[in-house]
């Protein structure tokens, strides 16, 4: 069995916002999602409190690129330049080039992204081991399987370590911090898609893991239970910012009114602070502009496919 701990990487000050999951097995180890390069003090601290240093490392295993997941991961290389680097083919020449990854980070968080998120520093193409879900990783004596999970974004994949029952499942389980009564969709541009994260969900369930790790944050206990509540949510969200773009002056008056409702669910689900913790984590703002993305493509699918059969 492997030997799992949460790290918690304390991202800009905030306890339980991005969790780095450490796996040890027979001398070895590996991190899964080490989170953003402003982040690793912290996971150099944690890892010092249980006596290693990035220099033990063997692997990081990445879940998806988003900055907030693996933007560390080339410092983290060129600290330790024997890394394993496991990540989704589409999401690789992004791990190698970060140019684009970036450029699209910062068209959504502006001038905040240094302070958010560090830099973001190439992985060399000989870190890297590609994958395209259906491989196994040993760590040690522990072997982990690969699923291809899109839905949040084309390269995300979910890691399975079924000597723990623990499927490690990004942010194709939403954020749903401490296994607390909510889970917030996170759905930024530009991958969503809902009819695919479906059968995602149906992958994860298919293995029939006894908890989720959600990069945000900690363990999910129930996991039937927890994905059918997310799936709900989730598509209800869409509809609601399907109804707003359609009745809104403007995509602006769309948005503010889908933060506003969210916001009054989260609010009452699970009272003002917690409600502000997930929002910060998730960025409500992020989730709108993701759906409606999402929601205009589909459209446009559709017409394209009866102006065809017409």
């Amino acid at each position: 069995m492997t030997n799992l701990s949460i790290l918690d990487t304390n991202w800009m000050g905030r306890p339980h916002s991005i969790a780095a999951a450490l796996l040890e097995s027979d001398g070895h180890c590996a991190i899964v999602d080490p989170g953003p390069e402003s982040t690793l003090p912290a996971i150099r601290e944690q890892l010092a409190s249980r006596g290693l240093t990035v220099g033990h490392l063997d692997a990081i295993l990445v879940t998806h690129i988003h900055l907030d997941h693996a933007g560390g991961t080339g410092a983290l290389v060129r600290e330790n330049p024997r890394l394993q680097v496991y990540v989704h083919s589409v999401g690789a020449p992004h791990m190698i080039d970060p140019t684009k990854l970036v450029a699209s980070a910062t068209r959504l968080w502006g001038e905040g992204l240094p302070q958010m998120f560090g830099n973001t520093l190439p992985v060399p193409k000989e870190n890297l081991r590609v994958l395209e879900g259906g491989e196994k990783i040993r760590v040690g004596n522990n072997e982990i399987e690969v699923e291809y999970t899109p839905g949040h974004a084309w390269h995300h994949v979910s890691y399975f370590d079924e000597s723990n029952g623990v499927a490690f499942v990004g942010d194709t389980g939403g954020i749903h911090i401490d296994n607390g009564p909510f889970i917030l969709p996170a759905t930024p541009p530009p991958d969503i898609d809902l009819e695919i994260w479906d059968r995602s969900f149906a992958t994860i369930l298919g293995r029939k893991p006894a908890r989720l790790f959600l990069t945000h944050y900690g363990y999910s206990e129930d996991p039937s239970k927890d994905l059918a509540g997310f799936r709900e949510r989730l598509h209800r969200w869409s509809a609601l910012a399907d109804r707003l773009l359609r009745t809104c002056a403007s995509d602006e008056a769309a948005q503010a009114a889908f933060i506003a409702e969210c916001r009054s669910e989260m609010d009452e689900k699970l009272g003002t602070f917690e409600s502000e913790h997930h929002a910060f984590t998730g960025g409500l703002d992020l989730s709108f502009l993701g759906l409606a993305r999402y929601l205009r493509k589909r459209d446009k699918k559709v017409s394209e496919a009866k102006r065809q059969a017409g």
